[in-house]
């Protein structure tokens, strides 16, 4: 008999110490989240009985409080959140075991609403490999602009809002296929994207992992190339998680 224990923890820049935070009203992991200022959502995942989750909560933390949400129009597990405009928006992900979803939602913090998006998120037609295999969508918001690091084609996308649709605009600098998108951080910070991830070609790990940089305005897929920001040896180059502070 195993269980399992749902903490949540945050890390003191200031302090160089992680604190525990008090406990989410339902627990979950798999979830869709991101921050905005002292604010962070949380939505979707599993539950430790590992049904899929609908609800969201609110953590504020300056005054150490979670608040519990609407719930989004679907249940999702393995999604992605992200702000953007003001907004929080969550997409692709999965509605059970077996059913891969294509459309997004957004949260509208002023009239506590959810608003669903249809196909704003078509990778669970892309690849060959089955959706539960694949990572959480790997995406990306610089300047309010929303990009994609695709785990089938290992190439960046850029999201048109307006038309609700999806733009080749380069390369990866290291592939993503190979382990259907984990063990690769794609992340903003400032007015750059950064991918984060092993060396080694093909899916093999040969224990160097590097960070690449590349602002999307000063270049496109034909002009210029992911920077080298910094290269670490490493017993195992496998990002499994990755988070930034101070961008």
């Amino acid at each position: 008999m195993s269980c399992c224990e749902f903490i949540t923890f945050s890390w003191s820049l200031v302090n160089h110490n992680c604190s525990k935070c008090p406990l989410m009203n339902l627990p979950r992991f798999l979830f869709g989240s991101s921050s905005l200022g002292e604010i962070a959502i949380v939505a979707g995942g599993s539950d430790k009985n590992g049904n899929v989750l609908q609800s969201a909560e609110l953590y504020n933390s300056e005054v150490g409080t979670w608040q519990t949400l609407p719930d989004m129009n679907f249940p999702r597990k393995l999604c992605s959140g992200f702000f953007m405009d003001g907004k929080f928006y969550v997409i692709g992900g999965m509605s059970s075991h077996t059913a891969c979803l294509t459309c997004g939602e957004e949260y509208n913090i002023e009239t506590r609403s959810w608003r669903r998006i249809e196909n704003m998120y078509l990778g669970c037609d892309a690849g060959m490999f089955h959706p539960a295999m694949r990572s959480p969508p790997l995406v990306a918001v610089v300047n309010n602009q929303l990009y994609s690091a695709d785990q089938a084609t290992n190439e960046v996308k850029k999201y048109d809002k307006v038309n609700n649709s999806w733009s080749v605009v380069k390369r990866l600098p290291m592939r993503a296929d190979s382990s259907y998108g984990w063990g690769l951080a794609f992340k903003a910070c400032g007015n750059s994207l950064l991918v984060i991830g092993a060396r080694g070609h093909g899916g093999h790990d040969d224990g160097v992992i590097v960070l690449h940089s590349w602002n999307p305005e000063e270049g496109n897929r034909d002009g210029q190339e992911w920077n080298v920001l910094a290269v670490k040896a490493w017993a195992c180059a496998f990002v499994y998680y990755c988070a930034l502070m101070g961008c």
